[in-house]
């Protein structure tokens, strides 16, 4: 059997003939045809009230971490478990980050822990839809109109998945993409800011470009443009865009072979259960977008072993984050207690090979693998 890397991009064929086009249209700096395309697919498909795209995710994150005004001494809640640039993006406008601990049956925050956490000093609450499944949103939602917050949906791996029928990161405030190498739909590094809250989109196209009002100027709302307001060079390439967008074309076709994967694991690894082995849970509130497939094991020597036995396979399964509130950064800036689910996720979680070319013979030698590791081991 041949190597099985864990990731492997997926090009549908359009790209280069897309990026092509973007080139010899002699605009290739941003905002062009391409951007155009990628904007109006996201706002149509997912009426999404405005959609920037971005350089990556983390930009999206630092934009809306500008546009609700993040000072010095204002604090954020947000999960432990996720990547670090939910919650970095925060801190470097100065913010306190308040760590939630995640559910029991799966990874995103636990919404029942947050009202909790909230302080007259909470301004944001930042829910990650953790492998493309919803966070409780409607619960989230009304803790935030009740104390008046802000919510940013980290939606990075959530493309193309939904809450009560409403698609991921059109219900809070703002939301953040992501279209790195690793997602369901790329550009290589790639992000996008969607804004759900017409009194943030205005300032956001100043933001995005570099604090000028330069979108307004090339629309020929205003006759020079200037520097306005606080910014930075947040906007993508058309390169970039031209390569998403032939990404996006192809979105039904992408989904639906992940989702084969998926659910062909799902069903395949279902004995695992009797051992007291997790599989994903996916509640009846939220969809699944295929993002990934993962394991929880019964503790980090098992899933230690078990990455060692797959990769003597040669086949490539990898752990995910490291919680940040026992980060080296974070560490001694952490005041609260323990966050049980976060820490057991953090040692237990493992992802399997997730790919729209992985093979049905690929899969099943993997199943095949996982299920002979736990009978050894029984």
């Amino acid at each position: 059997m041949q190597n099985i890397p864990f990731n492997k991009p997926f090009l549908t064929g359009r790209e280069t003939e897309y990026i092509r086009q973007a080139v010899e249209s002699g605009k290739i700096s941003g905002d062009g045809l391409f951007t155009k395309r990628c904007h109006d697919f996201f706002e149509g498909t997912y009426k999404f009230k405005k959609a920037l795209l971005t350089t990556s995710c983390t930009d999206a994150l630092e934009m809306a971490a500008i546009l609700v005004d993040i000072k010095e001494g204002d604090e954020v809640i947000a999960p432990s478990y996720t990547f670090v640039s939910t919650v970095n993006a925060f801190v470097l406008r100065g913010a306190k980050i308040v760590f939630c601990d995640s559910g029991s049956d799966n990874p995103n925050i636990d919404a029942d822990q947050i009202e909790k956490l909230i302080t007259p000093k909470t301004k944001v609450i930042v829910p990650v839809h953790y492998a493309g499944v919803a966070c409780e949103m409607d619960k989230i939602m009304v803790l935030a109109e009740k104390h008046n917050l802000f919510v940013v949906e980290d939606a990075a791996q959530a493309i193309d998945s939904f809450y009560n029928g409403k698609p991921l990161g059109s219900i809070g405030h703002m939301a953040a993409f992501s279209f790195h190498e690793t997602k369901n739909i790329i550009s290589g590094e790639g992000g996008m800011l969607v804004i759900n809250d017409e009194r943030f989109i205005k300032r956001a196209e100043i933001i995005r470009e570099k604090g000028t009002n330069r979108s307004a100027f090339f629309r020929g709302e205003i006759d020079k443009y200037g520097w306005v307001d606080i910014g930075s060079s947040f906007l993508p390439s058309e390169v970039i865009a031209a390569f998403l967008f032939s990404q996006l074309e192809s979105i039904d076709a992408i989904q639906e072979r992940r989702l084969q994967i998926w659910n062909k694991y799902h069903e395949s690894l279902k004995p695992l259960k009797a051992l007291n082995i997790k599989l994903p849970f996916v509640p009846e509130y939220a969809t699944n977008n295929a993002h990934m497939y993962y394991l929880i094991c019964r503790d980090l020597k098992e899933r230690t072993e078990l990455i060692s036995f797959l990769k003597q396979r040669d086949i490539l399964s990898v752990f995910h984050y490291i919680s940040l509130h026992k980060s080296p950064f974070y560490e001694k800036k952490y005041a609260g207690g323990a966050l049980v689910n976060t820490e057991h996720y953090s040692d237990c979680l493992l992802r399997l090979p997730m790919y729209y070319e992985l093979t049905d013979s690929q899969i099943s030698y993997i199943i095949e693998s996982i299920l002979e590791f736990y009978i050894k081991a029984e």
